[in-house]
């Protein structure tokens, strides 16, 4: 490809189906990135929210991980204000422990969930305050150096399995560019400070045992089709989903009542999160994520296929990697 592109998966569940059917459309969609050439395919956790499965991540890559051969599976991310270090080194490490050489561990300082979500996790709103701590302290572990005497990482230990910071402020762009380790901006739905962020990690960055130079993905949303309108017709669907999944309080929502909740101000919202889309033919799609690289300053992009079903997500994955294969000389 002409640029080095991966995959975020939400595992959405579709209206109607439930969280197996999710589960089935992320192996597929793995299987087709593999065969693609996709890079990597990163899961998001989150938690509480009635349209997303990925709430499970170390579960779900595993599951993944049996059905694929050479993709790089990873988080993208794991919440750590959520869970004590030790935990995520010893999922992590038995994840790569069944896939050597195949997992990445994208860490968020957000919490990711509502107050009353927060209380489910027994987390506060502090949790994130010793976050660059608790990197270290996972980082050491899974080099086999535990910061906490007598404690050691099983399996974990001496597994190296490679961090990522990810973020949407100045706040991870710095810890990235602290510890010298690669950054991965959520511009696909907190775009503000892109430019900002990246610019920041490139000036400041300091080499490290796991990274020598500086190395930067971007999150970009895409909807390929085969026609324009039909590209349309998906964003339209997906702003509907969006508006009813951050404003629908649980409820369900006709198209007509999910049309009226944007008009009512979800809109701005809404389309805020998708100032950066690739939305089109593969032609359009494929202009669109040359001009995006080049302004996000990105070494990869992380593409999230923001189609309403599974078969349409699939078409989308293809048609952007065979339009994005390098031009012959």
């Amino acid at each position: 490809m002409r640029i080095p592109l991966s995959v975020l998966d939400l595992a959405p569940i579709p209206k109607g189906q439930t969280a197996g059917s999710s589960f089935a459309a992320s192996v597929a969609l793995a299987q087709r990135a593999e065969e693609l050439g996709y890079q990597r395919v990163w899961y998001a956790e989150h938690h509480n929210m009635p349209r997303i499965a990925s709430s499970a991540t170390s579960v779900l890559i595993a599951h993944v991980g049996a059905h694929t051969s050479t993709i790089r599976l990873g988080a993208g991310g794991v919440m750590l204000p959520n869970h004590s270090p030790l935990v995520i080194a010893e999922q992590f490490g038995t994840l790569e422990a069944m896939y050597p050489g195949r997992i990445d561990l994208g860490l968020g300082r957000a919490p990711g969930s509502d107050q009353a979500t927060m209380y489910a996790l027994r987390r506060d709103q502090t949790s994130s305050d010793t976050f660059p701590q608790d990197v270290l302290e996972l980082q050491a572990y899974l080099a086999g150096e535990s910061r906490v005497p007598g404690v050691d990482a099983v399996p974990g230990k001496g597994s190296h399995v490679p961090l990522w910071i990810l973020g949407s402020s100045l706040f991870g762009a710095q810890l990235a560019a602290a510890l010298g380790l690669p950054y991965a901006f959520a511009s696909h739905f907190s775009p503000q400070a892109l430019e900002a962020a990246v610019a920041l990690y490139r000036r400041d960055f300091k080499p490290s045992a796991q990274l020598d130079r500086p190395y930067v993905i971007a999150g970009v949303n895409v909807l390929a089709a085969d026609t324009t309108s039909q590209a349309q017709e998906h964003l339209a669907a997906m702003r509907r989903t969006l508006a009813v999944g951050l404003f629908g309080r649980g409820r369900t929502f006709t198209d007509d009542e999910a049309e009226q909740l944007l008009r009512q101000g979800a809109a701005a919202h809404v389309d805020s999160m998708f100032t950066y889309a690739a939305v089109g033919t593969p032609h359009e799609v494929a202009d669109y994520l040359e001009q995006f690289r080049k302004q996000a300053d990105a070494d990869e992009l992380i593409t999230a296929h923001q189609a309403p079903d599974t078969e349409s997500r699939l078409r989308s994955l293809t048609l952007t990697a065979e339009a994005m294969e390098p031009v012959a000389a």
